[in-house]
């Protein structure tokens, strides 16, 4: 999380010899010299740094893009929004990274040329890129509604890599699931649990193992994966009715669980993640490529391949329409049969 500004203040650098005026920004350590080693000067100076920080930071309405400073915009978002999300060290990660390129640039050098310039120098995978890049646009809009921008200009994201289509069959799922329970050690008391909320729920790993037992109403049969009090994000967290499959693999868990531990657990502490053991019991089944993620996408998949309508996936899923149909609609026994019946007629 960023960490607060605790103000600009003066610090003697040996190596340099002088004062330097140093301050924390959305996170990040700042720093400026003074150009002397005398303590009076130095305060001096940095009287006057804190009077035109003060006067530049002051809002005075909209501003144009060519005078107003795209850390400005970033601070911005940092201290307002990032601290309401439930990731905000994501935002702070996201925001050092802008800074190294953006700093000192005004919101009207954004262009698609300088955008493309900031991949080439970043250097690393589409995904990440799209984020950070994500992150300045967040911000840019973020300004702008709350009154500080007069125009946001475009920014250009990477393109979005598209997702592997690659889902479980029945046997490879069997397989998997028996694997699961084969496993020596204490990985038989959550894997296979963990796997088949995941096929049978489709939800994400995160939402898996955070659920707690206050979540599931195994008398009404419902799981609500969105935790008490928190707020939706962009990743949806979907409240569904408990497959009869799924709800004898609760009840029997829930006699070793607490009223108000975690589903999904060893020894009763919460599991930071299953990838581990996933992977060693993928190698066991002879089930390759495949990853946590891959049960929520086999949920899908199968939903689609049994008829279910689109809207109905997407609800159970926790997912967009337009998301849901770029990824399950070809999957469907109905996907375009009607023009296909159309064009034979």
């Amino acid at each position: 999380m960023p960490r607060p500004n605790q103000g600009p203040y003066l610090k003697f650098v040996q190596e340099r010899g002088r004062y330097y005026i140093q301050w924390s920004e959305v996170g990040v350590v700042r720093k400026r010299s003074t150009g002397t080693s005398d303590r009076e000067e130095a305060q001096i100076i940095l009287a006057d740094f804190i009077r035109e920080k003060q006067v530049r930071e002051q809002p005075k309405g909209p501003a144009d893009p060519t005078q107003y400073l795209i850390s400005d915009a970033l601070a911005l978002y940092a201290e307002l929004h990032a601290p309401t999300t439930k990731t905000p060290e994501r935002i702070a990660y996201a925001i050092e990274a802008l800074l190294d390129f953006w700093e000192g640039n005004t919101v009207a050098e954004i262009s698609k040329q300088t955008c493309r310039a900031y991949m080439a120098n970043r250097e690393r995978s589409n995904g990440t890129m799209r984020r950070e890049l994500g992150v300045l646009k967040a911000a840019l809009n973020f300004a702008y509604g709350e009154g500080r921008l007069t125009r946001v200009p475009p920014v250009l994201l990477p393109e979005k890599q598209k997702g592997r289509d690659r889902w479980l069959t029945r046997r490879e799922a069997a397989s998997l699931l028996n694997a699961a329970r084969t496993a020596s050690g204490s990985k038989r008391l959550y894997l296979p649990l963990f796997i088949v909320m995941g096929l049978y729920t489709g939800a994400r790993k995160d939402a898996i193992l955070s659920l707690r037992w206050q979540q599931v109403d195994l008398e009404n049969g419902l799981i609500d994966f969105l935790p008490p009090g928190e707020k939706q994000s962009s990743k949806r967290r979907a409240k569904i009715p408990i497959p009869n499959r799924l709800l004898g693999h609760l009840k029997r868990a829930r006699t070793r669980g607490s009223d108000l531990g975690n589903v999904i657990h060893r020894d009763g502490r919460r599991l930071k993640d299953v990838k581990h053991a996933f992977s060693e019991a993928c190698v066991k089944a002879g089930v390759f490529d495949a990853t946590p993620h891959t049960l929520r996408h086999t949920c899908g998949t199968w939903l689609a391949q049994r008829g279910v309508s689109l809207f109905e996936i997407g609800g159970w899923l926790g997912q967009s329409n337009e998301r849901t149909v770029e990824l399950y609609a070809h999957h469907h026994p109905d996907f375009l049969k009607s023009a296909k019946r159309a064009l034979e007629r």
